[in-house]
């Protein structure tokens, strides 16, 4: 592509700006924290080309769900994100692993379905990342899904409180299992196509294994929990069962030993 200031294809940042409907602050903002590539210079002037625009799009896009500009530079710094076919496998990604397209609720349907119309602890649902502030009235579920799974605990006569404090202590184990199947597909599959110059042959096929992956990660731990589960049920079950018998038993023996006396 030229790179000529005249090029049709080639934008100011005002021009880019506008495109994208970034402000020109915030494509300055951008790139001095590594989040968008410095634009080609010609006499004084910066010229930025359809990949930056795509690139503050995808920003955009993911900034409107929720991610933190310090994990969009992470995902981009490590997919080497700068064209079409990996903006493009970003979003897919996003897609995959995304959660249900988020829902509005009142504080007044939050605290009928589960009880959650304590401030603090819908906080603390906002800081897990399960819902989102819009104002004093009305949260965005982010999840719907784990919000349902809230209200069927609650269901089961099992206070709000209790279930936040199992979803903090499963977020903190879900995110060293998520780093764990990450780091795999970084060192199995990205960082062998990357060494082989991503060709565009194979895009489709990483797609593809992103996908397995996936569903691999869903059912390989699903069948970890169950056989971790079904042993500490065995031990604390076992343990209590050891504990009945082993009182009756022991005031036998007592009773016995009065009886000698």
């Amino acid at each position: 592509m030229s790179t000529e200031p005249g090029d049709d294809t080639l934008l100011t940042i005002d021009q880019l700006a506008h495109a994208s409907g970034v402000t020109v602050r915030n494509v300055r903002s951008y790139q001095a924290r590594g989040l968008l590539p410095p634009p080609t210079v010609r006499a004084r002037t910066g010229y930025y080309n359809p990949d930056h625009l795509a690139r503050l799009e995808l920003i955009k896009e993911l900034q409107g769900e929720g991610v933190k500009l310090d994990t969009i530079k992470r995902l981009l710094d490590t997919t080497g994100g700068s064209t079409d076919q990996v903006l493009g496998f970003v979003r897919r990604i996003r897609e995959l692993f995304g959660a249900q397209p988020p829902q509005i609720a009142g504080v007044g349907e939050l605290t009928e379905r589960f009880g959650a119309g304590n401030p603090a602890l819908l906080k603390r649902a906002e800081r897990l990342g399960f819902l989102r502030r819009i104002d004093d009235d009305q949260y965005e579920e982010i999840n719907p899904r784990l919000v349902g799974i809230g209200q069927e605990l609650a269901e089961l006569g099992i206070p709000a409180e209790r279930s936040m404090e199992v979803a903090e202590s499963l977020r903190r184990h879900a995110d060293a299992i998520a780093k764990t199947f990450v780091q795999l597909f970084l060192d199995e599959i990205w960082k062998p196509f990357e060494a082989s110059g991503r060709p565009d042959d194979q895009w489709p096929r990483l797609h593809s294994t992103m996908e397995q992956l996936r569903a691999l990660s869903g059912d390989g731990l699903l069948a970890i929990l169950d056989v971790a589960i079904g042993e500490r049920l065995d031990v604390t079950f076992g343990r209590d069962i050891a504990r009945t018998v082993r009182v009756p038993h022991d005031r036998a023996e007592s009773g016995d030993r009065a009886a000698d006396a």
